[in-house]
């Protein structure tokens, strides 16, 4: 049993609300489904439903916010440090062990800022 709508005397357009609109475009947006079944279902044209379709996506594009990218100028890069696992040897050794230029540097808790700093511009110095 199908139902039919008889419009007589002078035409009016139909109004949809944005909820019946939604819903069926959400319809149509299912897979394997005809757009042009859901459209006479509802007793509108393929074409109006498409329009629907289109003006929905429009909206949801509308909705993205895009953040503008910054770029930093380049910035020196940091000496390597090896941060290899400590030989068994120095296993027992209680302070830091930095590897520069191919050497290796046991800090022990004593020393001080400059004296580390003193003796890796050392190792850095050219020969």
């Amino acid at each position: 049993m199908r139902r039919l709508e008889l419009f007589t005397g002078t035409g009016r357009r139909r109004t949809w609300s944005e909820a019946e609109k939604a819903a069926i475009v959400a319809e149509s947006e299912a897979p394997h489904t005809s757009i042009s079944a859901v459209a006479r279902r509802h007793g509108l044209s393929a074409s109006q439903l498409f329009t629907w379709r289109r003006l929905a996506r429009q909206a949801v594009t509308a909705e993205l916010r895009f953040v503008p990218a910054v770029l930093a100028p380049d910035l020196p890069q940091p000496a390597q440090v090896d941060l290899s696992v400590p030989s068994p040897r120095s296993a027992a050794f209680a302070g830091i062990e930095i590897a520069v230029a191919g050497a290796t540097v046991r800090v022990g808790p004593e020393a001080s800022e400059a004296q580390i700093a003193a003796v890796i511009r050392a190792l850095k110095a050219p020969a």
